[in-house]
């Protein structure tokens, strides 16, 4: 889990801070994976040699979408639903960390390397030194 604490100004001008929460389970790195022709990686790495900027917006703001969520108080789940995503997505504070993210490319590394599991990243390294892992 990835926490944003961000300072921004609402719409009745108040300044405000809030902690923002995003996090992917890996059924949902794997479906973003597998529902995408070639896969998420090979679509990234297509997009980005073509130079194609609006696709990998595209990508990465679904990203975004996808992994935002409130964590339960029992802190058993990550509570995500269209209109929570939907209610974020109309503040300030989301239009400032869309932009952090679209136009810092450290930033948008460091979001992608933590709201991404472990697990999972553990599996992306071994792939990238062409280790394949079998599938479970």
């Amino acid at each position: 889990m990835y926490k944003i604490h961000e300072k921004y100004t609402d719409f009745d001008g108040n300044e405000r801070e809030e902690d923002f929460l995003f996090n992917l389970k890996e059924d949902e790195v794997t479906h973003m994976q597998f529902g995408t022709s070639g896969g998420l990686a090979a679509a990234i790495k297509k997009i980005i040699a073509t130079q194609d900027t609006p696709r990998l917006i595209a990508i990465f703001e679904e990203i975004l979408d996808k992994s935002y969520g409130e964590k339960t108080p029992d802190g058993r789940g990550f509570h995500k639903d269209p209109a929570l995503t939907q209610s974020f997505k109309e503040t300030e504070a989301y239009s400032q960390i869309y932009m952090r993210l679209a136009t810092n490319a450290e930033a948008a590394q460091e979001f992608i390397n933590n709201v991404i599991p472990k697990s999972m990243q553990e599996k992306a390294k071994q792939m990238q030194q062409n280790n394949p892992i079998p599938m479970k």
